[in-house]
């Protein structure tokens, strides 16, 4: 492993023990319930697309890990994520709400199906050598479903317009509403130019993996 590499992953377990008290608390999933009617208007319609800052399609989150959705709202509560539309949202959710919200789309859709140790598909020669250079697997496991930790997200079948526009938010700086400030991420995506994030989002989007779009009606 280089030496851009160890850092990067020194960085990574550091991280590990750094979770706010959102993700620390339990959350409840019937509480979460009933405090989702912001979220279900994007991520509860299948194949929805947002416009900001291109147009790509809102990721899954049913079946994500509660300690990353967490981990992810309160990066916008805390503008380390810029989105304009999501940091909205975070800033008026509490640490309970978010504890109970996370807690609620871990389960959503939740099947007792097990993914395989490995990705079924082969990357190609290129994918292959981005994954090692990137050292994708140091973090979101061997088959990208089962991250070393739950504050890391399962990307293994995620949407790949969504994947490259997260990807690319990580190279962004000095802008008040795009990008995001992760460390560890920065210095992963700042390695590759767009078209290897294109490739590297498109084989990860065709693994299998848990996430899901449920739909789910206001109208209840």
């Amino acid at each position: 492993m280089n030496k851009t590499l160890t850092t990067l992953f020194a960085l990574a377990v550091a991280s590990v023990t750094a979770l706010s008290h959102a993700q620390e608390a339990k959350g409840d999933v019937e509480a979460g319930k009933q405090k989702i009617a912001m979220c279900i208007g994007c991520h509860g319609i299948v194949g929805y697309q947002a416009s900001f800052p291109e147009i790509h399609k809102v990721p899954m989150i049913s079946g994500q890990s509660a300690k990353y959705i967490a981990a992810a709202l309160v990066a916008y509560q805390k503008g380390e994520r810029k989105h304009p539309t999501m940091r909205g949202i975070a800033e008026s959710l509490s640490e309970k709400d978010i504890a109970d919200v996370s807690a609620y789309y871990e389960q959503h859709g939740k099947t007792e199906t097990e993914l395989p140790a490995k990705p079924g598909r082969e990357p190609s020669v290129q994918v292959a050598e981005l994954l090692k250079k990137g050292a994708c697997v140091s973090c979101h496991g061997d088959n990208f479903a089962k991250p070393i930790d739950p504050s890391y997200p399962k990307i293994a079948g995620q949407h790949a317009d969504y994947l490259f526009v997260a990807l690319k938010s990580y190279k962004v700086e000095k802008n008040a509403n795009v990008g995001r400030g992760n460390a560890i991420m920065g210095g992963v995506a700042k390695q590759f130019t767009n078209a290897e994030l294109k490739a590297l989002s498109n084989y990860i989007s065709g693994l299998d993996g848990d996430l899901h779009t449920v739909p789910q009606s206001r109208f209840r």
